[in-house]
């Protein structure tokens, strides 16, 4: 699989302004809107829901409500093929550091195993982490418990099909996440 020229872009962009971009005041909705939701566009995603789609029918549902340990909780973005949830992904703004911080692993790992499902991604575009959510988290865990790949965003166009076999649209419609 060729890299779309906006993944491209992308790593471009971030990479050039990467100072800019970790900063405390670069917030996490920026990094979606500029990086992750065009990423995930460019894996076959309908994130904006373009296409107009009714709720029950949405590619990508934002804050979608789950239930954890009795409280309403809203990851990030929830993908879904026919109205199925089939992964959740979690945002950080980057200034967190994901790969050795135990929160934002164990938020991504609680939300997926509350309502089994097997992987989750916890990225913040410098920083992409692949997690098997299922066994139990425990708050203690260490960041790397469950993560089953980790890069950063000079390796995307190297990996891109690592992430395109995996979840890009096309693989999750083939049943890439049963495998």
């Amino acid at each position: 699989m060729a890299v779309p020229p906006k993944v491209v872009e992308l790593v471009e962009l971030f990479g050039r302004d990467l100072a800019l971009y970790k900063r405390a005041g670069y917030k996490e909705a920026h990094v979606r809107i500029d990086f992750i939701d065009p990423f995930f566009e460019a894996l076959g995603w309908d994130v904006r829901n373009v296409q107009g789609q009714r709720e029950h029918s949405k590619d990508v549902i934002h804050e979608d409500a789950i239930t954890v340990a009795g409280k309403i909780r809203a990851p990030d973005y929830s993908f879904r093929i026919g109205g199925t949830r089939r992964f959740f992904l979690e945002a950080k703004k980057p200034s967190v550091s994901l790969k050795g911080d135990v929160g934002p692993a164990f938020q991504l790992r609680r939300y997926s195993w509350s309502v089994k499902l097997p992987l989750g991604i916890l990225t913040d575009f410098e920083e992409f982490a692949v997690y098997d959510c299922r066994r139990c988290p425990r708050a203690t865990d260490k960041a790397s418990v469950g993560r089953l790949m980790y890069f950063t965003f000079d390796q995307y166009l190297d990996r891109f099909d690592e992430i395109y076999s995996v979840f890009a649209k096309e693989s999750v419609q083939q049943s890439s996440l049963d495998r």
